[in-house]
């Protein structure tokens, strides 16, 4: 029998947490038709054994070879759920699983198809998580459009073929929305409750950010240009290449003046722009290329229907 919801777990040595989570779940989703789906990311403290010992007819564990990272984990406990919607949550207990059945209750009965989760009174510390955290939110709305408080919280619960078409790389997760966002899926955002650590270490630092920086460059990317790549690479292009050939027009009158311009810093930029103008159209031709190939190889549509209603008949949804 297809469960209503698939709560999916990842864990990295989080031995001292599973018990208790394991023990909430059963009394914060009673009246849910769930299963729990842990995706141990290569532990190295018993975390998978403690699982073991208190799983029951609801849980599954799958075990990686070794650590992928948190992104992955997700990726692999995605693949394997079985239910129509899909809850990520951390398994370090700061988030709380009493949100769940609101969360999913919205995404229901309001038709959404993300519901995210926002840390309203987060409990953390402000000079190496909130600080951060609160410049990286900012960032990313900024520059991808997709306004979401907290891109932090793991909490989140989708319609399964949201989830499924999410394609989480590398460190991804923390771009879940704008992945989503990309799908044309329509996202809205609920305050949870969040705790502190009890057990265990945080596998965050303030290492992370550089990773998110870099990560957001690639989304500013996807959420704009990955149709179209062209626009980004040959508009750059086409400006340098303008600029250059201005540059070196003025340039050639100068010497057909008289003037000697060999040597002049002028010269080597106007160079610079011109080749750089034509690298770059090359690489947006390169680029479009590369993007018809991922497209049509794959059978891939340029685009996602939500639903088609034929006269008064029953809508006919996409899963």
């Amino acid at each position: 029998m297809i469960p209503e919801l698939s709560i999916i777990i990842t864990v990295l040595n989080e031995v001292e947490n599973v018990n208790h989570l394991v023990e909430k779940l059963r009394v914060d989703l009673s009246g849910i038709d769930y299963e729990v789906i842990f995706v141990d990311d290569g532990s190295t403290d018993g975390t998978q054994k403690a699982i073991k010992t208190i799983a029951d007819e609801r849980t599954t564990l799958i075990e990686l070879r070794k650590n992928y990272g948190q992104s992955t984990a997700m990726t692999a406990g995605i693949e394997h759920a079985t239910g129509r919607y899909v809850a990520l949550l951390d398994g370090d207990m700061q988030n709380d699983s009493s949100d769940i059945p609101h969360m999913l209750h919205t995404l229901k009965t309001e038709d959404w198809d993300v519901v995210a989760g926002n840390r309203k009174n987060r409990q953390d510390g402000l000079l190496l998580r909130k600080l951060p955290s609160r410049i990286a939110n900012y960032l990313i709305r900024k520059l991808t459009g997709v306004h979401i408080k907290d891109y932090g919280c793991t909490l989140k619960i989708f319609k399964k073929e949201i989830a499924d078409d999410l394609g989480l790389y590398g460190e991804m997760h923390r771009f879940i929305p704008v992945l989503a966002k990309l799908q044309g899926a329509s996202i809205v955002q609920v305050d949870v409750k969040h705790h502190h650590r009890r057990f265990g270490k945080s596998k965050y630092g303030l290492g992370r950010t550089f990773k998110v920086m870099s990560d957001l460059i690639t989304m500013v990317f996807f959420r704009k240009y990955i149709q179209k790549p062209m626009h980004l690479f040959g508009g750059i292009g086409f400006v340098m290449l303008f600029i250059g050939i201005i540059t070196n027009i003025y340039l050639l009158i100068l010497k057909l003046s008289g003037h000697d311009i060999w040597g002049k810093p002028l010269l080597i930029l106007g160079l610079i722009f011109l080749l750089g103008g034509i690298q770059l159209i090359t690489i947006g031709f390169l680029a479009e290329i590369s993007i018809r190939i991922y497209f049509e190889s794959g059978n891939k549509k340029t685009y996602q229907i939500r639903r088609i209603v034929h006269g008064q008949k029953k809508d006919v949804e996409y899963r």
